[in-house]
């Protein structure tokens, strides 16, 4: 009990901690995003230089477009998709393939339950 006690009376100042931890991190990469782009996109591109805030800014569009705001979600997905992969024949792989161009990301059989790619290696579906 004294224990779980400890935790909550120091558990804010580790939050704190963790916060400032993230913000110098934010705060950093955005700085060598702004060093990055000034050193060399203005002499190979022609493209003008840009402040702090603008990195910033170009860090946040990048999570919006290509990133997302998810925890675990695709990347549960992702890992789904690769396991397994060299163990599958031409033709499991082209099943595959033709499903995730579908926008098919969770992998289900036929009764909507998941399965994992590395469930379909053994031969067959795996419904």
């Amino acid at each position: 009990m004294h224990h779980s006690h400890h935790w909550h009376r120091h558990g804010w100042q580790r939050g704190i901690g963790f916060l400032v931890l993230i913000v110098a991190g934010v705060a950093a990469f955005s700085w060598i995003v702004m060093q990055l782009w000034n050193a060399v996109l203005p002499d190979v591109f022609g493209w003008k230089t840009i402040t702090y805030f603008q990195a910033l800014g170009l860090l946040v569009l990048s999570k919006i477009f290509f990133g997302g705001w998810h925890r675990g979600g695709h990347h549960g997905c992702h890992h789904r998709r690769h396991d397994g992969w060299a163990n599958l024949s031409d033709e499991e792989r082209e099943k595959l393939r033709s499903k995730f161009r579908h926008g098919w990301c969770g992998m289900h059989d036929k009764h909507g339950s998941d399965i994992n790619v590395s469930d379909t290696k053994a031969g067959g579906d795996a419904a």
